[in-house]
């Protein structure tokens, strides 16, 4: 029920159960009203524990509390780390590394390619994504790890039952196959403006470092670094036409000292993950696709995979492109290469 509530900040709620030491004894003093507001008595009072608990069971939502092995220990370094965290999909323990890709949601068509890539790029060599779920950068940076074989979390802005924005669906769908949703609210929350600011601490929380792409001066990617910042995390950014408007919030990261990166492939090696976590993973790939990377033993020209592959050049291209929307080969100069070793 403590988890509940809407109007005592996390870090008051972890207060008071240090000093009331029981979760019974932190209801009884809000609902004593010595601590909280007179809503979060009226609250309090309202909420059923059994229907929380059964609308959790539903959505196949499991809760933690920092007392939980699975509580992401990163969390705690935050200035108010949630005081339970819900759960859908995988275990968080499996999904490491992590890095997060933040970004605007009105985005550019270029944002949305590089923050794809981006997330291609990680998931290929075996590092989760972490990102809010919204349209845009999000769901760009959520998909292309997915389209590569890796792995994703998903942190809401709204209870863990509740699909926001209504258009990811499908895609939160796939993550909890994949990865995990994860929210600080209780199921039934609905998605608030207020909330997304203070999800955006959980994203840096669970992650090694930020990447913003895109943003407007003031987005809530600058909210996401300086909570990153803040808790000693590396802050990366990839850098826009300082005529752009969605370029504000990167070139501001950038001039005070964030990391500039390109792409994947400078991120990785900056992390040091420049060698893959566990080798280059082929899921789904067509006869034409895994033939072509197994024939790029090093930087080749189109043309020269016709003859082996045995498919006109038009289709040499499109294959390229493809295996590159899957951060799986890049081009350099007018040749392709693989961005990691096979397995």
């Amino acid at each position: 029920m403590l988890a509940c509530l809407r109007g005592i900040l996390p870090r008051d709620l972890h207060a008071l159960a240090w000093r009331e030491g029981t979760a019974r004894a932190c209801l009884e003093a809000v609902t004593a009203g010595l601590v909280g507001s007179a809503a979060d008595r009226e609250h309090a009072a309202q909420i059923d524990p059994e229907r929380v608990e059964a609308a959790a069971t539903d959505c196949a939502a499991r809760m933690l509390t920092p007392e939980d092995e699975e509580y992401p220990s990163g969390l705690l370094d935050l200035h108010d780390p949630p005081v339970a965290l819900f759960v859908r999909g995988r275990f968080l323990g499996e999904l490491a590394p992590r890095i997060a890709v933040v970004g605007a949601r009105n985005c550019s068509p270029t944002g949305k390619e590089i923050a794809t890539l981006v997330g291609s790029g990680l998931g290929a060599a075996g590092v989760c994504v972490v990102s809010g779920a919204a349209r845009g950068i999000d769901s760009a940076a959520h998909q292309g790890s997915m389209r590569a074989g890796g792995t994703t979390i998903a942190v809401l802005g709204s209870g863990i039952d509740v699909v926001y924005p209504r258009g990811s669906r499908r895609m939160l769908e796939e993550i909890v196959e994949v990865g995990s949703i994860v929210s600080e609210y209780a199921p039934g929350v609905p998605a608030e403006p207020f909330r997304f600011p203070a999800r955006n601490r959980i994203v840096a929380g669970l992650s090694e470092a930020v990447v913003v792409v895109e943003g407007v001066e003031k987005s809530g990617s600058l909210i996401t670094a300086e909570h990153a910042l803040d808790i000693g995390r590396h802050v990366f950014a990839v850098p826009g036409p300082v005529t752009s408007e969605l370029a504000r919030a990167p070139l501001s990261l950038i001039r005070d000292g964030a990391t500039m990166i390109r792409g994947a492939s400078d991120l990785l090696a900056d992390l040091g993950y420049d060698r893959p976590v566990s080798g280059l993973r082929l899921p789904g790939l067509s006869d034409a696709e895994r033939r072509v990377l197994q024939l790029l033993t090093g930087p080749t020209v189109p043309s020269a995979l016709v003859d082996a592959v045995g498919i006109p050049l038009p289709e040499v291209m499109g294959t390229l492109v493809n295996l590159e929307l899957r951060g799986l080969v890049r081009s350099v100069g007018g040749r392709f290469e693989r961005t990691r070793p096979l397995e």
